[in-house]
C-alpha cells in the first residue's frame, strides 16, 4: 500500500470506476473508505469540498471527478499505455468527456424521470437522450475500443458508464453494439480485481438489520 497514491472511495459509489483505474495502471495505492456521512466532515471536505467520492491524492496532488481521475492517472504513469500519444488525442478526449458530460446528464434525467421538452431541445447540452444513445453507439461501431484499436482510460470511465447504465440503472438498452464492447472491456483482468476488492468490501461492512 503506497502513501503517496490514495484512493477516497465507498464501494457503493462511482469510486469504482477510480479503482478499476487504478488496478488498470499496476501502481502500489492506499486506499480510504467513507460511510457517506464521512464524506461530509471537516477532514474530507478539505479533499473535496463537494463531499463526495471518488477523490484521488498523489503527494500533493488532489484530483477529484472519476473521469478527471482516470486522465490524471493515464497521464501520471504513462508506463502503463492508458492514453494514446499526445498528437493522437482526439477521439481519446472527445470520448472521454461525452461520457462525463453528455452522457452521464442524460442518463440521470432519464433514471428520475426528466424529459427534455422537445422546444428546449436546443438549449439542452445533449440535446435528447436518444441522440446521445446514438451517438454512442456509432462511436463504439467502429470498435475495438472508443479511442482506436488500443485500450485506454476512456475505456475505463465509456465502459463503466455503459456497465451501470444496462445492468444497474436499467437506462441504457442492451444494443449488440454495447454488449459486445462492455463484455470486453469487463472481461479485463484490471477490473475483475477491482470489482473483487470492493466487492468484499461491501460484504464485509456491517448489515443494518
Amino acid at each position: 500500500m503506497s502513501a503517496d497514491l490514495v484512493l477516497y472511495t465507498n464501494p457503493m459509489s462511482r469510486g469504482r470506476i477510480a479503482r478499476w483505474m487504478l488496478e488498470e495502471t499496476g501502481v502500489d495505492y492506499g486506499v480510504e473508505v467513507l460511510e457517506y456521512e464521512a464524506m461530509k466532515s471537516p477532514e474530507y471536505l478539505k479533499v473535496n469540498p463537494m463531499g463526495k467520492v471518488p477523490a484521488i491524492r498523489h503527494g500533493d496532488v488532489v484530483v477529484t471527478e472519476a473521469a478527471a481521475i482516470c486522465a490524471y492517472l493515464a497521464d501520471a504513469f504513462p508506463e502503463a499505455g492508458l492514453a494514446p500519444p499526445a498528437d493522437s488525442r482526439g477521439a481519446y478526449y472527445r470520448w472521454l468527456f461525452f461520457a462525463a458530460g453528455p452522457l452521464e446528464s442524460a442518463t440521470l434525467d432519464t433514471m428520475l424521470g426528466f424529459k427534455v421538452p422537445s422546444e428546449l431541445e436546443r438549449s439542452a447540452g445533449y440535446g435528447t437522450f436518444q441522440a446521445v444513445v446514438d451517438a454512442l453507439e456509432g462511436a463504439l461501431a467502429a470498435g475495438p475500443y472508443v479511442a482506436g484499436e488500443s485500450f485506454s482510460a476512456a475505456d475505463v470511465y465509456v465502459g463503466a458508464q455503459i456497465g451501470f447504465g444496462m445492468h444497474m440503472l436499467k437506462t441504457l438498452e442492451p444494443r449488440p453494439v454495447f454488449e459486445d464492447y462492455w463484455a470486453r472491456v469487463s472481461e479485463r483482468p484490471a477490473r475483475v480485481r477491482a470489482e473483487a476488492k470492493d466487492d468484499a468490501l461491501v460484504a464485509a461492512a456491517p448489515s443494518d438489520a
